[in-house]
């Protein structure tokens, strides 16, 4: 692992576990025990090292719902599989939701990126959606105004569930990543159809 790498795995660390306002590049470079001068050679500033964080986050769910475009015949079980990946990775990024709007104000081309992001994401979920719909595992006759709206509830649970989590449900890493995925999944359960449903009773209740 290069120096630069080493950097970038340790401030995650640190940052997930100490909190992100509470973490500087000094303290980085004391856990590494290298000198700041070293780690300032390849990030002058903290927020340096957070841009490459997202957009390792940002690279990593793209990856995730590339994969999920290309199954022809979507499955709930498919279905489940991202929305419990998607926290894990949300997980390992945790300090990125916690600090959410501290980092956006911070660093604007995070904002910017993220309001791209939030916009393509969309368009990605609806052609999920239909061909959840395709597949006949979602209902064939979802009001278009539905789907639209089970987005953006997706969106938001999605970005918050750590903080609530922490101020709340205060689960460990396992048990809330399971958590949190059965209370997003719950989110599809109306748009299955009588069969679906009755299989994501048995599975995942």
């Amino acid at each position: 692992m290069s120096t630069k790498e080493k950097i970038l795995a340790k401030a995650l660390e640190l940052f997930n576990e100490k909190g992100y306002n509470n973490i500087t590049t000094r303290h980085i470079a004391g856990e590494l025990s290298i000198s700041p001068g070293n780690l300032h050679y390849h990030f002058k500033h903290s927020e340096d090292i957070t841009k490459i964080l997202f957009a390792e986050l940002t690279l990593k769910m793209d990856e995730l719902l590339n994969k999920m475009k290309k199954i022809e015949n979507k499955t709930l079980e498919d279905l489940y599989t991202l929305t419990f990946s998607t926290c894990e990775i949300f997980y390992s990024y945790r300090f990125i939701f916690i600090n959410f709007i501290d980092i956006l104000n911070k660093i604007p081309e995070v904002k910017t990126q993220y309001e791209g992001i939030n916009f393509n994401r969309k368009e990605e979920f609806q052609l999920i959606f239909s061909d959840l719909q395709k597949n006949d595992i979602f209902e064939k006759d979802i009001p278009e105004f539905i789907t639209n709206s089970l987005t953006e509830q997706i969106f938001i649970i999605a970005d918050n569930w750590l903080t609530h989590n922490r101020l709340i449900s205060k689960l460990n890493k396992k048990a809330a990543i399971q958590h949190y995925t059965v209370l997003q999944m719950n989110l599809f359960y109306p748009l299955l159809n009588k069969k679906q449903q009755k299989l994501y009773e048995q599975q995942y209740i």
